[in-house]
């Protein structure tokens, strides 16, 4: 399949850009976007998470027919292809937003919570407004009273689906990534350059030599 901006048959939006499909019409997002990272790495909401932070999400609207070669689900990227899409999103993409938590508000509020509310600072750093929002998982971002009202629609896998949704896992990911390189230099022997934070063998045992450091969340379980 080829990866687009869409959304599903089943949601009966009218969006400007119906796109025709083999199986039937399709309707183009030319504003969406919100993907993602944890310390497990790029998940839905809701998977398993690591010990240390941040949570990043990142919204990315892409122009209309916007097609950048190579952007796909950032977990099928290796890093140096991922730090090059990176630049070409950054050059082409209309707006780009990225919401971060800290192990602070993750102990406070549970890593759900601190997730949503990073996708939700993500989108509230756009630019532009989007004519609707396409999240990757199952999960919706959660609006109150006062909120400015997005259509949504949750889409499982959408990193595979949608070009802004893999746009959005890619600037995600290299964002955190960065932050993790600079925590290596900050608190060394953890190895935060090489396991970028994630719940590995040689993380685990770091931990249990040297302590968790001020960035690791003291609710995740060892």
């Amino acid at each position: 399949m080829k990866i687009t901006d869409v959304l599903t048959t089943r949601v009966r939006i009218p969006l400007k850009y119906p796109v025709k499909w083999s199986g039937g019409t399709r309707y183009s997002a030319p504003a969406l976007i919100v993907r993602l990272v944890t310390d497990e790495g790029i998940t839905g909401v809701g998977e398993c998470v690591g010990p240390t932070i941040p949570v990043v999400a990142a919204a990315v609207i892409l122009p209309r027919g916007c097609e950048i070669p190579g952007v796909n689900d950032s977990k099928k990227l290796s890093e140096a292809k991922r730090n090059l899409l990176f630049d070409e999103i950054t050059a082409n993409a209309a707006s780009i937003g990225i919401g971060m938590c800290d192990e602070k508000i993750i102990d406070e509020i549970n890593i759900l919570q601190a997730t949503l509310l990073a996708m939700k600072i993500a989108v509230g750093k756009l630019d532009t407004p989007p004519d609707c929002l396409l999240i990757d998982g199952n999960q919706k971002i959660p609006m109150a009273r006062g909120d400015v009202f997005y259509v949504q629609e949750a889409i499982v896998k959408g990193d595979g689906k949608s070009m802004s949704i893999a746009a959005a896992s890619i600037i995600a990911k290299v964002t955190r990534d960065r932050i993790m390189e600079e925590y290596d230099r900050t608190y060394p022997g953890y190895g935060f350059q090489k396991h970028k934070g994630y719940p590995t063998k040689a993380h685990r045992e770091a931990i249990r030599r040297l302590g968790m450091c001020e960035i690791h969340r003291r609710s995740f379980r060892m």
